[in-house]
This record gives C-alpha cells, structure tokens and sequence, in this order.
C-alpha cells in the first residue's frame, strides 16, 4: 500500500481572500519523480492545466519546468491576487499508485475550517472539481458536518456556488482604567456574528474533465456557434470570472 501524502504545506497569506482546494497531485511529486515539464509547486502537474487557464487569462507567460523561476512566477501571481492554495487531502492510502481520487482510501483531510478561522479575510473556496465521490466539494461537506455546518446553494449551473455562514468568535477588551489608586480589571464580551463563505465549484483542471463538459449546455451552445470552440476555452471562461 502507496502512502500518499501532500508534499506541500497550505500557501496562505494574512490578507488571502481566496483559496483554491483541490485533493492531492499526483503521487510523483510526493517522491521527487517530476517530469521535465512539471514545476515543484501546487497544481504543477504537466497534465493538469491550472496554471495554462490563467496564463491565458492573465497573459503570464509562464514557465513550464523544474526551475525555481517558475514556481516563484506562481507565487507572486496569487500573492498579487490574494489567492492561496490549501488542497483539502493530508494523505491517503493507494493499492495502485496514480493521481485517481477514487483510488484514495483511509483518507485523512485537512482543517479547512480550522484555516478559516485562522486567515479571516478568506471570504472564497475554489474547488477544483465538482462533489462526485472523493472530489474537493465531497470532502469539504463532509468536513462541514463535523461542524454541524451544511452548503446552502446559491446557483445551480455550472460552476454551481454555494454558501455557508461560519460562526465567529469576537472578543472586546474593555481598556483598564486607573482612579485613586485603584486599577479595574478588563473586561472581555464574547459574542457571536456569521462569517459568510462563498464555495465555487469549478470544472476540473484536468483532462479527464473533457468528457463531462462535452455534455454541458452551455458548452454545446458555444460549440454550435463557434466550431473551433474547444474544452480547453470553455474553462479559461470559465475561470476568467474567478481568477
């Protein structure tokens, strides 16, 4: 049994105010076997097109390889945009290893949560795939529950939105005051107010969404109107809105 364990630690920042969440990449980056055209980073699969979406929305000119160059790129895109990255999976087992979620199993996640309370101007969830077994959205309503929280939807086409309210703790200290000698204690009010989080569900990056979104409306609209209409720019539409 293939120990697959995230190899890389959540990219937040204090003023985040987005996150992408996915699952895990593919087992190699866990063991240092990176393909040429793999950069050592979140989503730098060769075979995931993430970071090709917004190169072509944003007109990054990115490079595509091990350097540091290139993982330094996509640092300073998501520092500039206050996006960070914080995949939903800490480890899995695998009997086969590959990049399948549906081969994961004794799967332990991450706190998202517990990330949200820590970073409170995180105001947005991008998951990277919809909520079929063992995608992002799948975990993080399972996660939820451990809260007793649930997603409320807000628009059911594609990418569909969610929202849910996170209750917040907010502590006011009275200042101290000194008369006669005397000085009063501080006193702390605790109360609590919701946090609104918005979640998007987004196609998946990878090319095994291709198929599904063959079968989309809207993709078919857009196809009929324009032959040359392919996969790849249905996304980058897509994502332009969020990126």
């Amino acid at each position: 049994m293939f120990k697959h364990k995230h190899p890389y630690e959540p990219f937040i920042l204090p003023d985040t105010e987005k996150l992408i969440v996915g699952t895990l990449p593919p087992p190699r980056f866990s063991t240092g076997a990176l393909l040429e055209k793999d950069v050592d980073f979140c989503y730098g699969s060769y075979y995931n097109s993430l970071w090709l979406f917004i190169d072509k929305i944003h007109k990054l000119n990115l490079r595509y390889d091990n350097s540091n160059e290139a993982v330094q790129q996509r640092k300073n895109f998501l520092i500039q945009h206050k996006i960070g990255v914080c995949d939903i999976v800490a480890s899995c087992e695998r009997e086969k290893i590959d990049a399948s979620d549906l081969g994961m199993k004794n799967i332990k996640l991450r706190n998202i949560v517990g990330y949200l309370k820590q970073f409170p101007n995180v105001n947005t969830l991008l998951f990277t795939g919809g909520n079929s077994k063992n995608g992002p959205e799948y975990f993080f309503r399972k996660h939820l529950k451990t809260y007793g929280l649930k997603l409320k939807l807000v628009n059911n086409e594609v990418p569909r939105i969610h929202q849910f309210n996170l209750p917040v703790i907010v502590s006011e200290g009275k200042q101290s005051a000194k008369k006669e000698n005397v000085i009063s204690s501080a006193v702390e009010e605790s109360y609590q107010k919701p946090r609104k989080i918005k979640t998007v569900s987004l196609t998946s990056s990878s090319g095994a969404a291709n198929i599904s979104i063959s079968r989309i409306p809207l993709y078919r609209q857009l196809k009929a109107k324009n032959p040359n209409f392919n996969t790849f720019d249905f996304r980058v539409l897509q994502y332009s809105e969020f990126f």
